[in-house]
Order: C-alpha cells, then sequence, then structure tokens
C-alpha cells in the first residue's frame, strides 16, 4: 500500500525528486470515513520539502452515512477555503480506487487537540480555559452560518427551502432500511417529531450536520480545525442548533463542565453573532435526537449483519433506547414505549467477543 500511495503522490506532485512517505498512521477515531495521517516528503528546485497531511477514505460499502459522497466533501472543503470558517485545506482527490481500493482524498492537517473521549484533569479544573473554548465553539459555528453560499460557490448544494422535510424522509428510509422488526419507541418518536414539525427558520444557511465538540480541534483555546463535513447541506441552521444542544451536555464533552457555557448562554451567544432567533428548541432537540438514535440504529444493524467487526458499532445499539426516551422526553411524552430489536444479538456479540484481542 505504501509504495502504490508513495507513486500516487509523486504523480501529483511533477516537480518533485524523492517523494516520500513518513510516520504513516491510521486513527482510530470516527465512525464513518477512515482517517490515515502522515508526512510528505520531497525535494523541489533543490530544497527539502514536507508537509504533514490527511488521507480520508471512503468506508467500506454499506458505511453508516449512506450514500457516501466522497467527492462531495471534497468540493465543500475546496469551496470553503475563501471563507472564515476554520476548515482543512485540501489538495487532491482520487476517485478510481486503483491505489488505496477506494477513493480517498488529502487534506492538510491542521494543529490542535481535539477533545473526543473524555477530558484530561488539567483542563477539568481550567473553567477560565473551557469558558474560552465554547465561547470559540460558538463562534465557529456562527461562522459556518454566516457563509455566502453564493460567493464561496456553494450552491451545488440546492437552495435548503425543503431542508426540514428532506431530513425527515432521510432519516425514515433509513429506519425502514435496517430495521428487523417493529420498533415501537423510535416509531413514535418520528411520527412525533413529523407531526409537530414547526415552519423551517425563514434564514437559510450552510448547516455543518455534525457540529459536535468532538468535531472541533482547539489551539491555545481557541477552535483551530472544524472536522467531519459528510452531513453538510443548505437549510436550517437550527437544526444544527439541535444538535449542538443535545451533545453539549453529553457526560464525556468538555461543554458539560462546569466553567463552560450553559446550554441557554451557548444559544444566547449564538444569536448575538448571527441575528437568528433559536425557536422551538425542544423541537429541535427533538428532530436531532431522532437523527442520532437512527444513525446508532444504523450502526447496530451494520454490526449485527456481520458488515462490520467494529464493537463500537455494536455499543451504539445500547444508547439507541435511552436516546430515544429522552428525545420523547423533550416533546413532552413521558410514555416509554418498548424498544424492539435495537441491539445486536447475543450469539453475534459473543462471536466477535471471542475472537477479539483481550
Amino acid at each position: 500500500m505504501t509504495a502504490r500511495l508513495t507513486e500516487w503522490f509523486a504523480a501529483q506532485l511533477p516537480d518533485g525528486e524523492d517523494v516520500h512517505i513518513e510516520g504513516l498512521d491510521r486513527v482510530p477515531m470516527g465512525h464513518s470515513a477512515e482517517t490515515m495521517l502522515l508526512t510528505l516528503g520531497w525535494r523541489e528546485a533543490g530544497d527539502a520539502r514536507r508537509r504533514d497531511v490527511v488521507v480520508r477514505l471512503r468506508p467500506p460499502p454499506p458505511g453508516l452515512l449512506e450514500p457516501y459522497d466522497l467527492r462531495r466533501q471534497f468540493d465543500i472543503l475546496r469551496a470553503l477555503e475563501s471563507t472564515p470558517v476554520r476548515s482543512p485545506r485540501v489538495y487532491w482527490f482520487e476517485a478510481s480506487g486503483d491505489v488505496l481500493g477506494r477513493e480517498f482524498y488529502v487534506m492538510e492537517r491542521l494543529g490542535g487537540t481535539v477533545y473526543e473521549q473524555g477530558v484530561p484533569e488539567e483542563l477539568e479544573a481550567a473553567t477560565g480555559r473551557l469558558a474560552r473554548m465554547s465561547r470559540s465553539l460558538v463562534e465557529s459555528i456562527a461562522a459556518i452560518h454566516r457563509v455566502d453560499v453564493a460567493q464561496a460557490g456553494l450552491q451545488f448544494l440546492g437552495d435548503g427551502g425543503d431542508f426540514l422535510d428532506r431530513e425527515l424522509d432521510r432519516w425514515d428510509g433509513e429506519v425502514q432500511r435496517v430495521r428487523r422488526g417493529p420498533l415501537p419507541a423510535l416509531e413514535r418518536l418520528g411520527a412525533e417529531v413529523r407531526e409537530r414539525r414547526p415552519e423551517q427558520c425563514p434564514t437559510v444557511t450552510l448547516v455543518h450536520g455534525d457540529p459536535k465538540p468532538g468535531n472541533f480541534a482547539f489551539a491555545d483555546d481557541e477552535v483551530s480545525a472544524v472536522f467531519d463535513w459528510e452531513m453538510t447541506s443548505i437549510g436550517d441552521p437550527l437544526a444544527d442548533i439541535g444538535w449542538a444542544e443535545i451533545n453539549w451536555t453529553t457526560p464525556g464533552s468538555f461543554t458539560s463542565r462546569p466553567g463552560a457555557l450553559t446550554p441557554d448562554e451557548f444559544v444566547a451567544r449564538y444569536e448575538a453573532l448571527t441575528g437568528i432567533t433559536v425557536a422551538h428548541r425542544e423541537w429541535y432537540r427533538a428532530f436531532q435526537g431522532y437523527k442520532m438514535v437512527v444513525i446508532m440504529l444504523v450502526a447496530s444493524m451494520l454490526f449485527d449483519g456481520r458488515f462490520t467487526d467494529d464493537l463500537r458499532f455494536a455499543h451504539m445499539g445500547r444508547a439507541v433506547h435511552p436516546y430515544t426516551l429522552k428525545a420523547l422526553t423533550d416533546l413532552g411524552i413521558v410514555e416509554q414505549p418498548t424498544a424492539g430489536p435495537v441491539t445486536a444479538r447475543e450469539e453475534r456479540m459473543r462471536e466477535v467477543s471471542e475472537r477479539s484481542p483481550g
């Protein structure tokens, strides 16, 4: 693999000599695209050059977020280069699959720390840092929503006028695609969210789609990079706010710690930065809660169906029902319908656990 990739990089650098790869490493975090880190080295006009890059590969189909359009992500990132959004610059796209067996693109590796799985002790006690980081996160979301779509050349994402209906149709369709049987709680949530849908926010913006704290890198307590643009679209900015809210208080997130902005402070700061009124907060949390549990259900069923042996996918199935009930609570529904088959079957869990190391 390294030899083929090195040869491909050499073709992208026609003026480069002695093109080589250093420190090729796969990144274990993330559940959608696969990520590799490496340093690209070469000589050009007698000078030694080095560039730290990230390779993003399409996951083996079926992936978690089908249909998976890697070229679309590349085009979004390229368009964002002319905006204030701190997204990685992209370099090359490989569409044939001849090099690594799947299509991929190459982007710059931006500095910073991602707090995806827990908060280190030194940050836990630093309430001032947590306040600055959470403010910077809100500012970054606001910057995404302030992007001039036409000027950036993002019109290929559509006009966003039917965003909420398209999203509901998409996640309803995913439930039907992977279900093993009746899902009373999840079906109730989907029906209630659709029935109670408010009018879409009159302001249409670029929507990131997954603005959870773990998709932001931080350097000197400021956002240095925004990652994971798989679910980006043009549409209702309050969808991003609802998604951010349900992730804001997740126990493993730094935004849940004392010192960080509270959800109400986050919303107030966002409104001040954008001039957009955040209405129907409970509905948007339930709407995005539905999206979240459907994604977790898909992960669980991919594991159950032997499309992946990643136990993280199996563990997501265990979260489907409690998160579904939480979203129903946001709508004022205190009933607790049964879950139905949302977790991987026990025999499948044993099969993978028994052959997993440790």
